[in-house]
């Protein structure tokens, strides 16, 4: 077992080596100058169309709100509290300035993502809309590239068991102990049985759980959050000073914190960016083919708020707590960390509780999110007959998560690694069929009655 994790540590350092984090970066730069930064231009367009979006008699299975929300689902949880301090603690406060950049050329790479999903999706037996890479890349790129699509849903299938669920049930049972002495394995059940009843529904049942729980989870911690840093406004302009002057300098040893170099900031920086927002890795798309919608571009202006409201807003939110509470240089690293800073910045036990029960909720929403991402791509491999299968093999992982015993870093590893996988299939498909979205999204925006008066 050793050697396995041993030979899965290289291949971990090869895939998120600098080489993939150019692939992601590049093609995210390329994909916004190609749409000439109609994400970025259209920002309050998308948020225009996310509100018209509640309710929608259009083709599809959930509504284009409610798909947004299932891909937050599942995008918002761990990343945006162990993983922005892990980023800040091997990174230094410079790891937030990219952060920002990979998010801000991840909104064109979330907009192509769902565009590409909505315009090559396909209807299952059961007459469910599915689609993903696996499906763009077969009916965009032809059934000669379909081996490619094979590869991505493979790794999406296996990823799921990983960072969309034990790792979660870990982080969830872990927090609700030191916080409330709850036991872990009963936190594990709990989960598994509520996780249950929502599966049963299926996506639709997922799009409704996911649209109340989302907004509420988001407000909760975001406004926590918004309160440390009125608390501590006169700290503010230090952080951001901090942040831009080591984003491109070395930093050096302060307190507990080991130093880091400019190339640590950036590699840290970028890849929690992208395991947090998850644009380039495929996974979104998979939500936002669902959506009620007749046109692409729409729900491409809807997905690319995904990134946006993760990362720009709600990683920034425990970055700048971090930074603003002295807890940086504290020592600690992942969650422990943001639940530091959260209780230095609130007076008694308010902050701690704050980020244990956000982690519990976040790390809920991410397990019934990625339970529909890991089933498509399990359905895209093995039909529709694998569905009742998978979801029994998925609700009895979660409480497995939370055993005594389980090398928490060995799981964060091994999705760590099937998650850059998953992206390289996607990646390749993306810079290939980019010409279709520059055309569809300079065709749309080109007549105003698609977007004027809506």
């Amino acid at each position: 077992m050793e050697a396995l994790i041993s030979l899965i540590g290289e291949i971990n350092g090869i895939v998120w080596g600098p080489a993939m984090l150019a692939l992601l970066a590049g093609t995210g730069l390329y994909l916004t100058l190609g749409l000439k930064l109609t994400p970025q231009r259209k920002l309050l367009y998308g948020f225009s169309m996310l509100w018209r979006g509640r309710k929608s008699t259009e083709e599809g299975d959930i509504s284009p709100f409610n798909a947004l929300m299932t891909a937050l689902s599942a995008t918002v949880g761990t990343g945006n509290i162990a993983g922005v301090a892990t980023a800040v603690f091997l990174g230094g406060p410079g790891a937030l300035f990219w952060m920002w950049v990979i998010a801000l050329v991840g909104m064109a790479t979330k907009f192509c993502e769902a565009v590409l999903a909505v315009r090559y999706r396909e209807k299952d037996a059961l007459g469910n809309h599915v689609g993903g890479p696996m499906y763009y890349i077969k009916n965009g790129l032809g059934e000669k590239w379909k081996w490619l699509g094979v590869l991505f849903a493979i790794f999406g299938m296996l990823a799921g068991f990983g960072i969309g669920n034990t790792i979660q049930s870990n982080s969830v049972a872990d927090a609700l102990n030191s916080s409330f002495s709850i036991p872990p394995l009963a936190t594990g059940i709990i989960i598994a049985v509520l996780v249950a009843l929502v599966l049963l529904g299926g996506i639709k049942r997922i799009g409704e759980v996911a649209g109340k729980l989302v907004p509420i989870m988001a407000i909760f911690y975001v406004g926590g959050g918004l309160i440390i840093l009125i608390m501590h406004a006169d700290k503010i302009p230090e952080a951001f000073s901090q942040i831009f002057y080591y984003a491109f300098n070395p930093s050096a040893a302060a307190g507990g914190f080991a130093g880091a170099t400019v190339w640590m900031a950036m590699r840290f920086g970028i890849a929690r960016g992208v395991f947090s927002n998850e644009a380039g890795l495929g996974s979104a798309p998979i939500a936002h083919a669902a959506a009620q919608t007749n046109n692409p571009i729409r729900q491409g202006t809807v997905a690319m708020l995904g990134t946006f409201i993760d990362t720009i807003i709600i990683c920034s939110i425990t970055g700048l707590v971090i930074m603003v509470t002295g807890a940086w240089q504290s020592g600690e690293n992942g969650a422990p960390l943001s639940a530091l800073a959260f209780s230095q910045g609130l007076p008694g036990v308010w902050g701690q509780y704050i980020v244990s029960i956000g982690l519990a909720v976040f790390a809920f929403t991410t397990i019934i999110g990625w339970s529909f991402y890991s089933e498509k791509c399990t359905q895209f491999l093995f039909g529709e007959r694998s569905n009742l299968p998978f979801r029994l093999l998925w609700i009895i992982a979660i409480p497995l998560g939370t055993l005594p015993g389980i090398d928490l870093n060995s799981l964060w590893l091994v999705a760590d690694t099937l998650n850059a996988m998953m992206a390289i299939p996607n990646l390749i498909a993306l810079l290939l069929l980019s010409p279709v979205v520059f055309k569809m999204t300079k065709d749309y925006f080109a007549d105003p009655a698609n977007y004027l008066n809506k």
